[in-house]
């Protein structure tokens, strides 16, 4: 049979996730792969007809469809985010119909389950036939147990598409909405404040809603307020995914176009900053991905810790869990203080607006009083997954990272704190004695827990 590859790397077959495909190719000589370099090629793809018309008849050819990328902040690369809305402009979502289609990711685990959300339920609306997803981290296919686990998958994707075996639908559809937003006359309270105010965006003309509800929140800020649009950024390209950063974070890219300076002159000297953008499939644009992708060059050090960060969003985020938890992840993953994200979803302009001027004075009083929340799961997890992933692995070629991490008290392991492991080795041997572990467990456990609490509470009294 013939399997379709999505290469979703920019680096094109010098990519890791480029090494697993090679290898189910030598483990499946009976079957024909074609790899097609989505990632790598993508203005070839937008710029000429021909080779944009040789992409969809080897879709349409093909008996499986095989995503394969590695994992770009959260999600896929910005040039793959712009092939599939490519797709959707260029009407061509009848060449996947039908298609048997799984994912092959390669990354170390950091949110990957983000992006298979996204390019299965992109399956999804295409009507394909998902099967499932092979996440590899990094460095799995150099130990032989996790290779036999990826001949087994690959194993039964084909059996899936010989036997024509059913699949289910995981992702519903998008519900339309049809709110259109005119601003009221009414003035939103001032949202007086000291401080930066940044709104970045990529909106246009045509996003009326969006630009409505940007007007209307820079007037609790007045001249406070700056507005950015990234269309006028001077971005010559998405990430290479070359590491240059990775020494001293200095991108490729640095005296080639002007995104470092906008990056480091108007984002990271905000205090407040918001995010405004339209909902364009399941994310934002790919324009807005290409943003989150050059910012890399910050590597996995936070470059937003302590500011007010908050969301303006077009589109029915409402549907879309798997991406509020992204703009979740990434505020909290960046050290920062998520105030809101107030969306169109709403039955009246009315409605908006008073969402609109709460989101801005929150913003305000916190940015006055630097508050910032404690994390979640979503960004405790996110750092001890690099803090981990640095100290062994990634340290080379990530130096810069490395160096921030050990002055910043990061590498902050459980096995440096000596106190504890004296406490649990005293007590786990006096608990091998069954009258000891009798006592402690039965009655008196709970109560050890909480005096500390309790001492702590009678003190502030």
């Amino acid at each position: 049979m013939k399997i379709i590859v999505l290469n979703g790397s920019p680096k094109g077959e010098t990519s890791v996730t480029m090494q697993y495909v090679a290898y189910m190719k030598m483990q499946f000589p009976q079957h024909e792969f074609k790899i097609l370099h989505i990632a790598q090629q993508i203005r070839k793809l937008e710029g000429s007809y021909q080779d944009w018309e040789q992409c969809m008849t080897e879709v349409k050819s093909a008996d499986g469809v095989l995503w394969a990328f590695p994992l770009y902040i959260f999600l896929v690369h910005g040039n793959y985010k712009r092939f599939i809305e490519l797709i959707d402009e260029r009407a061509a979502q009848d060449s996947f119909r039908g298609k048997y289609t799984a994912i092959l990711t390669t990354s170390i685990h950091f949110y990957d389950h983000t992006a298979h959300n996204y390019i299965h339920a992109i399956c999804d609306d295409w009507h394909m036939n998902f099967y499932g997803v092979f996440s590899a981290e990094m460095q799995d296919l150099l130990h032989e147990k996790e290779r036999e686990k990826l001949v087994r998958f690959s194993k039964d994707f084909f059996n899936a598409i010989s036997r024509n075996a059913p699949t289910e639908t995981t992702f519903l559809s998008l519900a339309a909405q049809d709110f259109v937003y005119i601003p009221t006359s009414n003035s939103l309270l001032p949202a007086t404040c000291e401080k930066k105010v940044v709104i970045l965006t990529d909106t246009d003309s045509q996003q009326h809603n969006l630009n409505g509800m940007i007007e209307k929140f820079i007037t609790s800020f007045g001249s406070q307020a700056e507005v950015i649009n990234l269309r006028d950024i001077e971005i010559k390209g998405g990430c290479l995914g070359c590491i240059r950063c990775g020494y001293d974070n200095t991108c490729i890219y640095d005296d080639k176009d002007g995104f470092r300076i906008f990056y480091d002159e108007k984002l990271k000297t905000a205090d407040i900053l918001v995010l405004a953008g339209t909902i364009r499939d399941r994310y934002l644009s790919s324009l807005w991905k290409t943003f989150f992708d050059r910012a890399f060059f910050n590597t996995h050090t936070p470059s937003f810790a302590g500011k007010q960060v908050a969301f303006l969003i077009s589109g029915p985020l409402g549907q879309l869990a798997n991406l509020r938890q992204i703009f979740e992840a990434y505020t909290e993953w960046q050290q920062a203080n998520l105030v809101g994200i107030v969306t169109d979803e709403v039955k009246d302009a009315t409605e908006l607006e008073a969402q609109l001027g709460e989101l801005a004075l929150r913003s305000a009083q916190y940015a006055i009083s630097q508050y910032v929340k404690p994390p979640t799961f979503l960004g405790v997890g996110a750092i001890k997954i690099f803090r981990d992933e640095i100290w062994g692995t990634l340290r080379f070629p990530f130096l810069a990272d490395h160096r921030f991490y050990k002055m910043n008290g990061l590498y902050d392991f459980p096995h440096y704190d000596y106190a504890t492991r004296l406490r649990n080795g005293i007590l786990g041997w006096l608990v091998s004695i069954p009258a000891i572990r009798k006592k402690i467990y039965s009655n008196m456990l709970a109560q050890k827990m909480i005096e500390p609490y309790q001492k702590l509470l009678a003190k502030l009294r």
